[in-house]
């Protein structure tokens, strides 16, 4: 996994992407896989994070690259590039 996530970040590094974007995106995609695995049940996706449901709501609601992202599709399935 550790080489998985080296090898994106690199990508990105040459693609130029900046720390605070590529963070953002990072926390975004971590807070909908929690969600997915518990079925979009945000109470209890909030509970495994130890964070208030209306904060991960609030994260959630805020869109990165200008673009809102459907917090009901998996990450795993949209195409970093299209992130980006």
């Amino acid at each position: 996994m550790r080489d998985d996530l080296r090898r994106l970040v690199s990508e990105m590094v040459r693609k130029g992407i900046p720390l605070d974007l590529a963070k953002r995106e990072f926390e975004r995609t971590f807070l909908e896989e929690v969600l997915h695995a518990h079925a979009g049940n945000q109470s209890a996706a909030a509970r495994q994070l130890g964070m208030h449901r209306n904060t991960l709501s609030k994260k959630l609601e805020i869109p990165v690259s200008g673009v809102l992202t459907s917090c009901a599709t998996p990450a795993a399935s949209r195409p970093i590039a299209a992130i980006f």
